[in-house]
């Protein structure tokens, strides 16, 4: 019998943050958060969201505020393009204690399998002392095909977090 990655009471507690200035302002539906749920609780993850607007300050307060509630996994996506107003990138990486520069290229690369656009997420990956934080640009694919390259990593990642060994 295959046993699910975590028992509900273990959970894995993961945050998702949308970065969209529509969005937040109940303009356009938020497609691409919920879809990480989905994925994230098929794997045993207790995931929560939330809607942000763009801008380095949003994004920066609300890793932040992810992490005091001890989430382990923060997933942001939108606002890694080079839009006027696209700067995830810029409110992740004051919260970053070190960036992890080979899983951000590599679900560049894996993403521009599917579309040469992806070449263009300026995303970053890196962790906390106990978090790891992932910065998707916010098409539904794009959060499809990141995740099926970054969840298989991450228990490694945070065990590696955790003191585990190599």
């Amino acid at each position: 019998m295959i046993q699910p990655q975590h028992e509900l009471t273990d959970a894995i507690v993961a945050a998702v943050i949308t970065v969209s200035d529509r969005s937040s302002r109940g303009e356009r539906r938020d497609e691409s958060g919920p879809r990480i749920v989905e994925m994230l609780a098929a794997q045993g993850y207790s995931a929560t969201a939330t809607v942000i607007p763009d801008g380095v300050e949003a994004v920066e307060n609300s890793l932040v505020a992810a992490i005091d509630v001890g989430a382990r996994l923060i997933i942001t996506t939108g606002g890694t393009g080079i839009g006027p107003r696209d700067f995830t990138p810029e409110g992740t990486r004051p919260v970053l204690a070190r960036e992890i520069p080979g899983i951000a290229e590599m679900l560049r690369r894996e993403g521009a399998r599917s579309t040469p656009m992806a070449a263009l997420s300026r995303g970053l990956v890196g962790v906390t002392q106990q978090s790891l934080i992932v910065n998707l640009p916010g098409s539904l694919s794009a959060v499809t095909e990141g995740l099926d390259v970054l969840l298989p990593l991450v228990p490694h990642i945070l065990d590696q977090l955790d003191n585990g060994d190599h």
